[in-house]
């Protein structure tokens, strides 16, 4: 349905949440998520507690209400904090700095010294029933399309347990995604369409993307606060995909439209669904919820912290772009080293050489490749393949082998040569070899050759070379 945005008054701000890639918020365990089986289980109840202004949250008594038991598996990668058994330890300091380049991103107000919060939670997703959470900057800004959307804060957060089941009133969760450090940026309602919205998220996650956070599924979560004329303001969470965002927007004014018209709205959460429709989650979550961590220090940043964040800020990938388009370099190409994060190693071989195509192969699609055909995991093959070996390979191209060689040398180091061994090369007769294959099997295309001797020889030899020497003999 196609809605007048404009007439319907619509207002919207978001609320995204990103996994930092380092050990946990408040002890050192690892941030590693475990498919096997848990060392042990542990089962419990939680119950809410009054917040600061006295009062017990009403999402809190909605979710005690629904009595609930929470089991917890736990692995040898968890410890006594995760359990609620043991203080938390300090804050992570690799993850507040990275946290504070984001602000800096962000153009935020950094405050000097913050109290940590809990903040209640009690659908079991944090063992003490609670969410530690510090409010680190505010007053920021995005620029998308001429316009400042601000920035009302920026926290620095504990992620929440991963759950597994959910069987009638019994609920199971595993710890190890609970403490993974996240950050927490709140925008304006600044918003006014869809599109807009959209807009604002793409830009957000570009200058998350530039700094040291966790990538792939589930570790982004993007939550939309919608509001229109006459209903009251609808938190939609569980936005994996921002492709989803637009459909799922315009279903819930168009829901929005029949509650004003119904006289029914109300303040709610709500869980975005795969199909762009959502589904009622909870009651709005208010003031009471939250109240003073007593068991950590006030957090105080320093300015040597700060100006230390800032003299080492990284690049947007909108900078790295136009960087990388003064190589020549097709957009494929270019989406290749941005989508690696591969731009400081780039600049490294760049000097070695003048082939920046053969640059971002070696960087990207030859390692792929070698994966796949070695039947290893690619950040295995990345670590065999790292800049030192690919810096000592590219400065031999054009000496002791050729351009069409380099993926040969590399795949011959990932099964185990050394590199002299690796840049040797083979003493095959190839026009030899392709003469008799000719003569004992004659007529056939010349794919096929291709195919018979690239089979024979198994990575000994380029397909240029083979097709050089097809060309002259056929």
């Amino acid at each position: 349905m196609v809605h007048d945005y404009n007439k319907l008054g619509l207002k919207a701000g978001l609320e995204i949440h990103q996994q930092l890639n380092t050990s946990k918020l408040f002890c050192e365990c690892p941030s590693l998520l475990r498919n096997d089986e848990p060392s042990y289980e542990v089962e419990r109840k939680l119950n809410p507690v009054v917040g600061e202004i006295g009062e017990i949250d009403v999402a809190a008594a909605y979710e005690e209400s629904r009595h609930k038991t929470f089991v917890y598996q736990v692995y040898d990668t968890n410890c006594l904090v995760e359990l609620d058994e043991e203080p938390p330890h300090e804050i992570n300091r690799d993850a507040l700095r990275i946290a504070l380049q984001i602000c800096e991103l962000l153009n935020c107000e950094i405050f000097p010294v913050s109290q940590v919060m809990r903040k209640t939670v009690i659908d079991g997703s944090n063992t003490s029933g609670f969410q530690r959470t510090v409010m680190i900057a505010h007053d920021g800004y995005v620029e998308v399309g001429g316009k400042k959307i601000s920035i009302d804060a920026v926290m620095l957060e504990e992620d929440s347990a991963r759950p597994v089941s959910r069987e009638n009133n019994k609920v199971v969760y595993k710890l190890d995604r609970l403490g993974i450090p996240l950050v927490e940026i709140a925008t304006g309602p600044h918003m006014h369409t869809p599109e807009e919205i959209k807009a604002v998220a793409l830009k957000i996650g570009e200058i998350l993307r530039a700094c040291d956070v966790k990538r792939g599924i589930g570790t982004i979560r993007q939550d939309v606060n919608i509001s229109i004329k006459g209903s009251k303001r609808v938190e939609i969470k569980g936005f994996q995909d921002t492709r989803m965002m637009i459909k799922t927007i315009d279903e819930e004014i168009s829901r929005q439209k029949k509650c004003v018209e119904e006289k029914s709205c109300r303040s709610e959460v709500r869980n975005a669904l795969p199909n762009g429709e959502s589904e009622f989650l909870r009651p709005m979550p208010g003031a009471a919820r939250m109240y003073p961590e007593t068991d950590v220090p006030l957090l105080k940043i320093s300015r040597e912290l700060t100006d230390e964040v800032r003299r080492n800020l990284p690049k947007l990938s909108s900078e790295h772009k136009s960087y990388l388009d003064e190589f020549g370099l097709n957009d494929e190409l270019v989406k290749l080293i941005l989508k690696g994060n591969k731009v400081e190693e780039f600049k490294a071989l760049a000097e070695i050489t003048s082939n920046y195509d053969l640059i971002v192969k070696s960087l990207t699609i030859f390692p792929k490749e070698i994966a796949r055909k070695e039947n290893k995991i690619l950040r295995e093959v990345e670590g065999i393949l790292n800049l030192d070996v690919l810096i000592e390979v590219l400065e031999n191209v054009g000496k002791k082998i050729s351009v069409n060689d380099v993926k040969n040398v590399l795949t011959k180091i990932v099964e185990g040569k050394g590199l002299d061994e690796a840049l040797e090369k083979s003493d095959i007769n190839l026009k030899g070899e392709i003469e008799k294959l000719i003569k004992e099997k004659p007529g056939l295309s010349e794919g096929a050759y291709m195919g018979l001797v690239m089979g024979k020889f198994k990575g000994k030899v380029s397909g240029k070379e083979v097709m050089d020497v097809l060309k002259r003999v056929l």
